[in-house]
């Protein structure tokens, strides 16, 4: 136990304190913070605990020198990180892609129109009330371009007429995902990933899937109409919240438009004043 105690003394002992080292620390601290951000709300941060126990296994057997363990874990090690990277593709992409990201404001608030709202809105309570089947994805920081040229080119003014049309059963168009950016469909009828995730419920079909597995590789927003039972979805960050109204969904949008807005306009203030 000494020896424990005289190590962690040890590894607090600073010989001189800098700027430079403030610095270093506030980086990595700040790192942290955004990967376990990335982590919140999905199935990595249970995989991410496990990791941590393995490793504080790993220390304490160091610790007590238990030559055998020790032998295991240094010939697994080598796959343990072939491991990680398959396990944490989907974060690794959207911490990649949010590196990228666009730093302006403004594009957040383009995208948070009122007006597109009220259309999304009120075309999702009409194809619910007719119990027929729509997938809308509103774009926000992570753009989706990749995923509208799977589909038709568009580029259209968003209005509620057009997305019950689109949505009709009897238009090619219908079986598809709707992609939104700044107000206006970009595209229709796009193919979106499924979602890998084996808790979910049985009775989510290929739409709920599908606007899950999108949220989980991007930022977007996505409205899901159920076909068999005309209950309204929203997808965010990999989640998904059912039974909605129209003032539940509009709501939702607005909310998860000004939070990334509100963001994205802190982070841009603190560069002026850091400049």
């Amino acid at each position: 136990m000494s020896q424990m105690i005289n190590a962690i003394t040890d590894f607090f002992r600073f010989s001189s304190f800098s700027v430079r080292d403030v610095i270093d620390i506030a980086i990595v601290a700040y790192l942290t913070y955004r990967f376990l951000l990335l982590l919140r709300g999905t199935r990595s941060a249970q995989m991410t605990l496990g990791i941590v126990v393995l490793l504080l296994f790993y220390w304490v057997t160091r610790f007590f020198q238990l030559t055998a363990v020790q032998w295991l874990f240094t010939n697994l090690l080598t796959y343990v990180v072939f491991g990680i990277i398959v396990l944490y593709q989907n974060e690794i992409r959207r911490a990649l892609a949010g590196i990228g990201k666009n730093p302006l404001p403004g594009r957040y608030w383009r995208a948070g129109n009122p007006q597109g709202f009220e259309e999304i809105v009120l075309a999702a309570t009409t194809l619910a009330s007719r119990k027929i089947g729509a997938l809308i994805v509103v774009e926000r920081d992570i753009g989706l371009r990749n995923y509208a040229e799977s589909g038709i080119a568009l580029d259209a003014v968003l209005t509620y007429d057009l997305l019950v049309t689109i949505f009709s059963p009897h238009t090619p168009l219908h079986d598809g995902a709707v992609i939104v950016q700044r107000n206006r469909i970009i595209a229709a009828g796009c193919f979106l990933p499924l979602t890998l995730d084996p808790q979910l419920s049985k009775d989510l079909g290929t739409r709920h899937r599908a606007a899950i597995g999108i949220t989980e590789e991007t930022d977007a927003v996505a409205i899901i109409v159920s076909e068999e039972t005309g209950i309204i979805s929203a997808s965010l960050e990999g989640r998904i919240l059912r039974n909605l109204d129209g003032t539940a969904l509009r709501n939702l949008l607005e909310k998860s438009m000004e939070r990334r807005a509100a963001r994205t306009a802190g982070a841009v203030a603190e560069r002026q004043e850091v400049v």
